[in-house]
């Protein structure tokens, strides 16, 4: 095994575990919206522009069964709930996907598509 936890081209490896986790165009964001604290399902689609109702729901649910994101009730209704950043959500957030976002941000021209 090397430093990052795989034997060379299996499938089950760390790294790939890791990179699942941003696999889902939504998902990282949604992850950042929430590093804001507790939200609604509703504020979190007026707050992140270009992302659907179904897509939204989608994401929230795979973040939640990856135990990233907790559902709690929310005091307004039977139907209404708050979601949540956890501890392992947190963790991700304000660790590996901070720091994703900070490479882009350094490197974005020479990411961007040359015109």
């Amino acid at each position: 095994m090397n430093e990052q936890g795989c034997e060379t081209f299996i499938s089950d490896c760390h790294v790939r575990a890791a990179v699942e986790l941003v696999s889902h165009t939504w998902d990282p964001v949604i992850v950042s919206a929430l590093r804001l604290g507790p939200t609604r399902r509703s504020v979190l689609l007026d707050r992140i522009a270009g992302v659907s109702d179904k897509v939204l729901t989608e994401s929230l649910r795979r973040l939640t069964a990856r135990g990233l994101v907790a559902r709690a009730p929310h005091e307004a209704g039977r139907d209404a709930a708050v979601y949540e950043l956890t501890p392992l959500g947190a963790s991700f957030a304000e660790g590996p996907l901070a720091h994703l976002a900070e490479w882009a941000a350094e490197n974005q021209a020479a990411l961007s598509p040359a015109s």
